[in-house]
């Protein structure tokens, strides 16, 4: 008997052990080598990502216009759908990674499971709009809208709304492994579904191996089935490898307290993102009124402009817990060089990608089967929009610290400023008096004051959180003056 107790005493040791050693290198390693290895597979696991989100439209505008159209209508509803997913997800992260900095393990737990509590509340939200995707798709397109495209973008619609659990799901467990720093299984998880979309797309779209050719429908199936399959190896991942978080369906209880903290993070982060849901629902609207090419045009710009958003997003999501993490550990100085190292890299990142949208435009418009009027609109419109990019390399790093340190609030006041008070008063006005191609430039006219907004609530959170912290060594003993 005394021996089963030992060894039960000795396990629960070792799992101890196994939690500090785990999460402790977020407070250990050297801030830069760290950031790079925990962005390297969240950046490639993101490109992933927007290349899953392209392939449907490059399959899609091979096959019909229409379909792509359709797709481009229902890309607001997508949007929304992964604000609530990420946004609930990122609370929970940003939460967890601050209760493993402080030790406070048995916190850190119940964040987890009440996270995805959450994910399945906000899962009826969409079961919802699934359920009026024809009344949804007459109201956002316009009253010469193609009756094709309308069919096609219900389909869509309603089956990646009535089965959206399986991204939202997805998003929670990705979540979990940033939080405790296992950043490379989420490139195994996004890789996965890809793949599988990648080969599965084309055979639903275009009816291959005797199956019908579905277009929209095929596309929503086969972004679906990746997705379930991200699941899938998702839980494998937790249950296997993540010894901070031990998931259990009994653990699953609704705390309150615990939820109230999660949404106090992720709330501003899911109404920064469901903006971006409105603003692409009033752009939508904008544009309908010169053709239904030209939000096709934008549909296909933001596919593309994805390449590059995502792989700097994937940095933004390594630093969180970086600076969560030595947040809660009061290591100002490990704190503080996150935060540079990811702004430089934010801005670097992102110049790049302005320099490939004005050198090879044509090229990548026509990926998508592009009409020649389609083209020339597009060319246009990469120009313009991607001189904000630098701008928003800097606001979208400086998002990362805002999360972190708790004031995600931050972010949502600089987003809802940017598209909801500049881009669709600006867009709405340059449409009636420069036409088209006069739309894009409300993004850059954003993204500037974005920028200035982002460079004042950084001095805010350096004079009032930053400076106030104890200065401490790598032990966590007081550093005296």
């Amino acid at each position: 008997m005394d021996n089963n107790n030992n060894k039960h005493v000795n396990e629960e040791q070792e799992s101890n052990m196994t939690k500090k050693r785990d999460s402790d290198k977020l407070g250990t390693e050297p801030v830069h080598p760290l950031l790079l290895r925990m962005s390297a597979p969240l950046a490639v696991s993101m490109f992933v990502m927007a290349l899953y989100n392209i392939v449907d439209s490059i399959y899609l505008g091979h096959y019909s216009t229409d379909s792509l159209t359709a797709v481009s209508y229902c890309f607001p509803f997508q949007n929304l759908n992964v604000a609530f997913g990420i946004g609930t997800a990122v609370g929970m992260s940003a939460l967890l990674s601050r209760y493993l900095g402080a030790k406070q393990y048995d916190k850190a737990d119940k964040v987890a499971h009440n996270g995805f509590i959450l994910a399945a509340i906000n899962y009826t939200i969409f079961f919802v709009i699934g359920c009026f995707a024809g009344p949804i798709m007459r109201l956002i397109t316009s009253a010469n809208t193609d009756p094709m495209i309308i069919s096609e973008g219900t389909a869509y619609l309603r089956i990646t709304q009535w089965l959206s659990i399986a991204p939202m799901i997805q998003s929670m467990f990705e979540r979990l492994l940033q939080g405790t720093g296992k950043t490379n299984y989420i490139f195994y998880m996004q890789v996965s579904s890809t793949l599988f979309n990648a080969v599965v797309d084309p055979i639903l779209i275009f009816g291959f191996f005797g199956l019908p050719a579905m277009g929209a429908k095929g596309a929503a199936l086969a972004t679906v089935f990746g997705q379930i399959l991200g699941c899938i190896l998702g839980f494998t991942f937790n249950r296997k490898f993540n010894k901070e978080v031990e998931l259990s369906v009994h653990k699953l209880r609704p705390h309150w307290q615990t939820m109230k903290e999660i949404y106090r993070i992720g709330i501003p982060s899911i109404v920064l993102q469901s903006v971006g849901a409105v603003m692409n629902f009033s752009l939508n609207k904008i544009l309908a009124s010169f053709s239904d090419l030209a939000v096709t045009t934008f549909g296909v710009y933001f596919k593309l402009q994805s390449f590059v958003f995502m792989p700097l997003f994937g940095m933004n999501n390594a630093s969180v817990p970086i600076i969560a993490y030595n947040y809660g550990a009061d290591r100002r100085d490990r704190l503080e060089k996150a935060m540079s190292i990811g702004v430089r890299y934010g801005i670097g990142v992102m110049s790049v990608g302005t320099l490939i949208f004005w050198l090879f435009p044509e090229q990548l418009m026509a990926l998508f089967s592009a009409p020649p009027e389609m083209v020339s609109m597009g060319v246009v419109a990469l120009h313009i929009i991607s001189l904000n990019f630098p701008f928003a390399g800097y606001a979208i790093m400086r998002g990362a610290a805002f999360q972190a340190l708790g004031k995600s609030v931050y972010s949502m006041n600089i987003s809802l400023v940017r598209q909801l008070l500049i881009i669709i008063p600006c867009a709405y006005t340059f449409a009636k008096i420069g036409g088209v191609n006069m739309v894009w430039w409300a993004f850059p006219c954003a993204e500037v004051a974005g920028f200035t907004m982002s460079a004042l609530y950084t001095k805010r959170i350096r004079r009032n959180i930053i400076s106030k912290m104890t200065p401490r060594d790598a032990e966590g003993n007081v550093i005296e003056a």
